[in-house]
């Protein structure tokens, strides 16, 4: 008989049919005015061929072969064990490892965003985990954003994440602003998801909101599909990498016919003086003028002055969207947008000014955010050693080595064993086929995976997890006020075991089982968390009790917050000196003294253009001229669900599509449907090729998120089956200040492909030994 259960996903709410245990389907809400098709191809993963069922051991690590040899990770085949054993071997290598070299040894890789639900989060459960068996190596900020969280704090002061709280909301925006300039677009397909989970999808309607109202928009991008038909928004084709450039000779063209907001300047800013000689060229006899950015940008001289002319002359807002700031100096455009809304004189105004990451999820703009959520308890990490997360790479193959980072010297650490539960390196990071060289180098790699992915290929310990589908849970989205009710709504495939099952039992082995599981089981943690939200709302606030919570389809909500929030614009603009910002000179810094102090050569005190170092003006573009973006996907979540129903249909003869101007493919040969190979010197990969002018010339469009496939896997070089971008781009910082990852700075070429017919084995499992 067929039954209904409610389910929570980073990508939307859903009810889940299942009859005799079997998942049949996931279908929308009734009230999700959007939802997203990724969810529904949950069902073609749940229990594929890819499947991880039983624990398993990499056959060299078990036979105790050396770890260095080449290509030993990636190639080998898999010992399939029992639990007992498999605990055995992890909680011994984490007891050798840790005697013999420290805890610093200990890598607690759990970037990624794993999967929905408060008490299963994965970070939080492995963090927990390996602080209290003595600590752990650390990473920190993310590969979404780790420049703009580097740069803010200076430039506005705060948290990282606090500009959140500070930016126009959609419904302020639709009653404000007239006229929104989005540097890198407003491409909806990234608002399917919430990172803790999601009850309906509003970006959408709050999208067309604003258009009913009459704001008018800008996109600012090499696709033109990065905003939403329905906008009608003006494309403004610009060369990758070149936003900086841009908004640079915007700045020159206000500075010089007065349209800034000199009184805000004045009071609010710090350095503006600074600023402008540079955009004169006081001091490298450069001027930054609309005729200088158009020869960088590919951006008309007359364009350049209507836009600056209307964000001046218009209730304007400014947005600057993630994936500009990855990419060499990707700090630069963050900062230099804040200094346009600054001059523009509406930052600090009702639905104007400034903001980041609009669209990028569903929660951007959609909400001031919610009362807090009570999540697992947070144990302190004796280990103060940690890497920027982009690093990875860098940190094994180079151990003792340093790097500047904001301002420090970090000594990279030499890391003996990873531990990873939650994410997808080959996935996340740049230039895989130095990955996979520097992953040869640990001593011990283990993994907890659902699905024999590159991630749990490249490990020596696969430990079989459990999806969100399979454990009780509930969700809480980020800025999202609902909370949902996530009941198991079938049993784990095979051998699987939820991750805290997983640390349970190791914890029992190495001695602190009470202290990490306080004495509850997995279903009391998920009562105690809600429970303990329950009771610390205040202001009359009321939640029902569990067990009536449990059982409601449509889940409940928080109360949302309220303004004014920390590091206000619109209080700076009353009052500066009762409202500071958290800056050192409490005000938004155009000049940073403590940058500038800092004596980068790539960083400098104020936004500035620096070249780099491959784009479609360097030299290497004679060689490969394309300029490859590898945006996010609209077919899954990063890597998350590559083998679902959604991502399998994008696929072209089973490969990842790619995007080339018509002009481009034309010069080469190249139609609709073919496979092609992009390449450049650090790499190269199949795709298959779908031709459209919403792309400019000059550009291919690879989206991040295909199953890393190469066809030696673990040997340097080989080529890409399945169509990953991340086998092409550069593993480059972005600057010394960030050292966040620079994956849109990348130059390639394409050509039709006429070698032999690859297979693609991405979702094919390794050889398994019994």
């Amino acid at each position: 008989m067929e039954r209904r259960v409610p389910v929570a996903t980073h990508w939307g709410s859903f009810v889940a049919v299942v009859d005799s245990g079997r998942l049949l389907r996931l279908e929308p809400r009734g009230d999700d005015p959007a939802p997203s098709p990724i969810g529904p191809g949950m069902v073609a993963a749940a229990e594929d061929a890819a499947r991880v069922r039983h624990p398993a051991v990499r056959k060299g690590w078990l036979d105790g072969l050396p770890r260095g040899r080449e290509g030993a990770r990636g190639s080998d085949a898999f010992v399939e064990v029992s639990w007992d054993d498999a605990l055995s071997m992890v909680s011994e290598e984490l007891r050798r490892v840790r005697g013999q070299y420290g805890d610093s040894a200990v890598f607690g890789g759990s970037y990624g965003w794993a999967s929905a639900g408060v008490f299963h989060n994965a970070q939080s459960q492995l963090q927990r985990f390996l602080a209290l068996g003595g600590g752990y190596t650390d990473s920190r900020n993310t590969y979404s954003t780790a420049a703009l969280e580097v740069i803010l704090p200076h430039v506005i002061g705060g948290a990282p994440w606090s500009y959140q709280s500070r930016m126009p909301l959609w419904h302020e925006i639709a009653e404000s602003c007239e006229f929104v300039v989005a540097f890198g677009g407003l491409a909806l397909k990234n608002s399917q998801i919430n990172p803790g989970g999601l009850a309906r999808h509003r970006t959408r309607e709050l999208q067309q909101r604003c258009r009913d109202a009459g704001v008018r928009f800008v996109n600012v991008s090499p696709i033109r599909s990065d905003t939403a038909d329905f906008l009608d928004a003006q494309w403004v084709p610009v060369v990758p990498n070149t936003d900086t450039a841009l908004m640079l000779a915007i700045a020159h063209t206000m500075l010089v016919n007065g349209w800034y907001d000199a009184d805000f300047l004045a009071r609010c800013c710090e350095g503006f003086d600074r600023f402008t000689s540079y955009l004169t060229g006081d001091g490298d006899g450069v001027v930054k003028d609309a005729r200088w950015a158009a020869a960088i940008t590919g951006v008309e001289r007359d364009t350049i002055i209507d836009l600056s002319r209307r964000l001046f002359a218009q209730r304007s807002l400014v947005m600057v969207n993630y994936a500009i700031q990855r990419a060499d100096h990707g700090e630069q455009p963050v900062w230099m947008s804040v200094v346009l809304a600054a001059m523009a004189g509406s930052l600090g105004r009702p639905g104007c000014g400034w903001g980041a990451g609009y669209a990028t999820m569903d929660a951007t703009g959609v909400a001031p955010g919610r009362r807090s959520v009570v999540s697992v308890p947070r144990v302190e990490n004796p280990v103060t050693d940690f890497i920027p997360v982009a690093r990875i790479a860098d940190t094994l193959l180079e151990p003792g080595s340093t790097i500047d980072y904001d301002g420090q010297r970090l000594t990279l650490p030499h890391l003996r064993l990873i531990y990873w539960c939650g994410g997808n390196p080959f996935h996340h990071h740049q230039d895989l086929h130095r990955l996979t060289r520097a992953w040869q180098r640990p001593e011990t790699v283990v993994v907890h995976e659902a699905w024999w992915n590159t991630t749990a290929k490249f490990a020596d310990i696969v430990l079989p997890a459990a999806t969100s589908l399979e454990r009780d849970d509930f969700a809480a989205g980020f800025c999202d006020p609902h909370l949902v009710a996530m009941p198991k709504v079938r049993e784990p495939v095979g051998e699987a075991r939820t991750d805290h099952q997983i640390f349970a039992a190791l914890s029992a082995r190495l001695g602190y089982a009470r202290e990490f599981t306080q004495g509850r089981s997995e279903s009391e943690w998920v009562r105690h968390l809600y429970e303990r939200t329950r009771a610390d709302l205040r202001d009359g606030a009321v939640l029902p009790d569990f067990d009536d919570f449990w059982h409601r389809t449509l889940g409940v909500e928080l109360p949302l917050l309220s303004g004014p929030f920390p590091g206000s614009f619109e209080a700076l603009r009353a009052d500066p000196q009762r409202f500071p910002l958290g800056t050192p000179s409490g005000r938004i810094e155009i000049f940073s003294a403590e940058i500038d102090s800092f004596g980068y050569d790539d960083c400098a005190g104020h936004p500035m253009w620096f070249e780099p170092v491959e784009w479609l003006r360097a030299g290497l573009a004679d060689r490969y001229p394309l300029h490859l973006i590898s945006n996010q996907p609209a077919s899954r979540l990063h890597s998350q669900y590559d083998n679902g129903g959604h991502s399998l249909k994008s696929k072209i003869h089973g490969r990842e599509p790619v995007t080339i101007n018509p002009q481009d493919a034309s010069s080469r040969g190249i139609e609709s449907g073919m496979i092609v190979r992009v390449f450049n010197d650090r790499g190269s990969c199949l795709a298959g090729a779908i031709l459209s002018d919403a792309v400019m010339p000059g550009v291919l469009q690879l989206s991040t998120g295909a199953w890393w496939d190469p066809s030696r896997p673990g040997r340097s070089g080989t080529l890409d089956r399945h169509g990953n971008p991340n086998t092409l781009t550069g593993d480059r910082g972005c600057s010394r200040l960030s050292q966040g990852p620079s994956a849109h700075s990348a130059l390639v070429d394409i050509e039709v492909y006429e070698g032999p017919a690859e297979t693609v084995l991405a979702f094919t499992p390794p050889h398994l030994e019994h």
